[in-house]
């Protein structure tokens, strides 16, 4: 007979511990199914070990460019890989022992090590084992997506990345996104050669072009040659070397790091066996409770294609947890587009862009400001970027900002705690905030507003 269990999460992400924990604590009987590790991207390939990865990265440009404050360290600059590496490690295990305590001691719930399948709506295959529910949560996350043309040559994703302890002399990365800039610039900083290649007609093309153009400044600033407008038709070994083939010509280097895009791990699931409907690039579908066409199914995280962050993951499981054990309709729709590009330094958005804002059909006005008359930047000496700020002329709600410049991944929240205030601009243009902060210039950015063309 197979074992039962009344709730089943599927994913050990950064949903499904906290929901199986919050299940547990309701008295319901719980199982986690994880096939790999604990912690999801965020913990083993993401969050976490890119961003230990970034502070080592920093610590080398600051020491590079210390004498530019007035401060002699007297010899040549040098990275030890394996050091970085090792760190990043200890950071990252430090993290899945936490999560594997917090299970461990948790009563009613049960981690389960394996792949599972659907085999019918109410029961999974896990291994050799039979198990059933009364309700599942799907939690599995996404990998990188490798172009065929370049599976058949060595190539990195940013999980591989983890393992890498040397340092390439010449990194090309395939993709100017948000992933593969910022180990871009890593690299860079650590002392590589790097190359970026990038299909679209400029990085990030997620963004506005105005931030697009910036962010190429500054990376291009620091040394990275970024070419646009490049389809990689043929990848090849030649010695050492990898090549990469394109219309422009050939690229050449030591190690290829493909970030091109990610897709939903669903391929395995079995989710036709259990009726579930898909959505767009193999996703699952939900409604704005999270609930799939199968209603005793939910998915959260990346699976879902309803966002594609740690911060959005967790708040799935608050919107499933509330609706299903507090009583309290909480929707997918209710909260606001907010991210952070991880670049030094870092681009903070929320709410619309420009792009969205003049599709809107809305009164737009726009308040800009240049990071060159930001005193925490000009005192820090990093005086790349700029701060724009969209309002509704009408209802004078903020619609959105991008704050492209030194700690932008703070101040955002001060402009998303507005919106989620549904308040109008002037509570924060009328604001006293403290000085010298990058915050304190979003009251004068708001001053400025004029109508965006």
């Amino acid at each position: 007979m197979p074992r039962h269990f009344e709730a089943i999460v599927i994913g050990a992400g950064q949903a499904g511990p906290p929901l199986a924990v919050r299940l547990a604590g309701a008295g319901m009987s719980v199982a986690l199914v994880e096939r790999r590790r604990l912690g999801g991207t965020c913990v083993n390939d993401g969050c976490i070990p890119t961003k230990t990865l970034v502070a080592s990265a920093r610590a080398a440009w600051v020491v590079r460019n210390a004498a530019t404050y007035g401060v002699r360290t007297g010899g040549e600059v040098s990275v030890d890989m394996a050091r970085i590496k090792a760190r990043k490690d200890a950071v990252v295990q430090m993290s899945r022992d936490s999560l594997q305590t917090w299970l461990g001691g948790t009563e009613r719930l049960v981690v389960i090590e394996g792949q599972a399948r659907f085999e019918d709506a109410s029961t999974i295959r896990v291994g050799d084992e039979r198990i059933t529910a009364d309700r599942f949560f799907i939690d599995v996350g996404g990998r990188a997506v490798v172009p065929e043309v370049l599976q058949g040559v060595p190539h990195l994703t940013n999980s591989s990345m983890m393992d890498l302890d040397v340092l390439p002399e010449h990194l090309v990365v395939v993709g100017g996104s948000y992933i593969g800039l910022e180990f871009a610039q890593m690299y860079r900083r650590f002392g590589s050669r790097v190359t970026v290649l990038e299909h679209g007609p400029r990085l990030v093309g997620r963004e506005d072009p105005e931030v697009s153009a910036e962010i190429r400044r500054i990376l291009e600033g620091e040394g990275i040659d970024i070419r646009t407008g490049i389809d990689v038709s043929a990848a090849r070994r030649d010695g050492d070397a990898l090549v990469l083939s394109a219309a422009d010509g050939d690229v050449a280097g030591s190690h290829v790091l493909v970030a091109v895009g990610r897709r939903p791990n669903t391929d395995d699931l079995g989710l036709d066996a259990a009726g579930v409907q898909m959505g767009p690039h193999g996703t699952i579908a939900v409604d704005d409770t999270l609930r799939t066409n199968v209603p005793h199914i939910w998915a959260l995280g990346e699976v879902n294609g309803r966002g594609a962050f740690t911060h959005t993951s967790y708040n799935d499981y608050e919107i499933v947890a509330a609706n299903l054990l507090d009583g309290d309709s909480r929707k997918v729709t209710d909260r606001l587009p907010i991210y952070a590009l991880y670049i030094d330094p870092p681009l903070g958005r929320v709410g619309m862009s420009r792009s969205e804002a003049r599709e809107s059909g809305k009164r737009v006005m726009v308040g800009h400001y240049p990071m060159a008359r930001v005193g925490r930047a000009r005192e820090r000496g990093e005086t790349h970027g700029f701060i724009d700020i969209l309002v509704d002329g009408d209802s004078e709600q903020i619609l959105g900002a991008a704050i492209l410049g030194i700690e932008g991944d703070e101040a955002i929240h001060v402009i998303a705690a507005v919106m989620y205030a549904k308040a109008p601009y002037t509570v924060l243009s009328r604001a006293v905030l403290a000085h010298p902060t990058v915050s304190e210039l979003l009251p004068t950015a708001l001053s400025q507003l004029e109508p965006l063309e």
